[in-house]
């Protein structure tokens, strides 16, 4: 089976989370942002933010879990697979810290294509800050930018999603999911 992979964006608070969690409800296979699980080990380790303290490493960590993430969308049953984030979601970070990385990365963006990428823009109403995401809200715009190059740079075309409610968010991205 020729699985779809569908990746959903956006810089942090963007409500992603949200759309996976109501994509699963509606019985449709998701894989979650793995940057949560690589932090909490971290803490566990404790290293406070891997982030800030080893982007490399962390960064690796993060390309490596989307790798994975990649290939076991293949291995599943189901006609499409959603995505939260992808790949160059590394790049785009590690470009907006400043930090360099190798050609590895990039070569990892080349050679594992997404079908589709829904993007969703930074939205103030709906922004909160936690334990796990430390960046401002003007840092999410950036990272924004950022994401929209990187994608853009491999040659996607980003499916902007409104703001609306949760529910029409995630109708919005079922209806636009092109016939594979």
């Amino acid at each position: 089976m020729n699985t779809q992979r569908i990746v959903i964006t956006g810089g942090p608070g963007t409500g992603k989370t949200s759309i996976i969690n109501e994509l699963t409800r509606r019985n449709h296979k998701c894989l979650e942002e793995v940057s949560r699980q690589i932090t909490l080990q971290a803490r566990k380790d404790g290293v406070e933010q891997l982030f800030l303290k080893e982007p490399l490493l962390f960064s690796e960590l993060l390309l490596n879990g989307r790798k994975t993430q990649f290939d076991e969308a293949q291995t599943l049953i189901e006609n499409i697979v959603f995505l939260d984030r992808g790949i160059p979601d590394v790049l785009a970070y590690m470009d907006f810290i400043g930090d360099i990385y190798p050609e590895t990365f990039v070569n990892a963006c080349e050679e594992h294509r997404y079908n589709e990428v829904f993007i969703l823009a930074p939205w103030q109403d709906i922004y909160i800050s936690d334990s796990e995401r430390y960046e401002s809200f003007d840092q999410t715009i950036e990272i924004h930018e950022h994401l929209i190059n990187t994608y853009s740079k491999f040659g996607y075309d980003l499916i902007d999603v409104p703001f609306e409610s949760v529910t029409k968010r995630t109708d919005f991205i079922l209806n636009s999911i092109k016939p594979h």
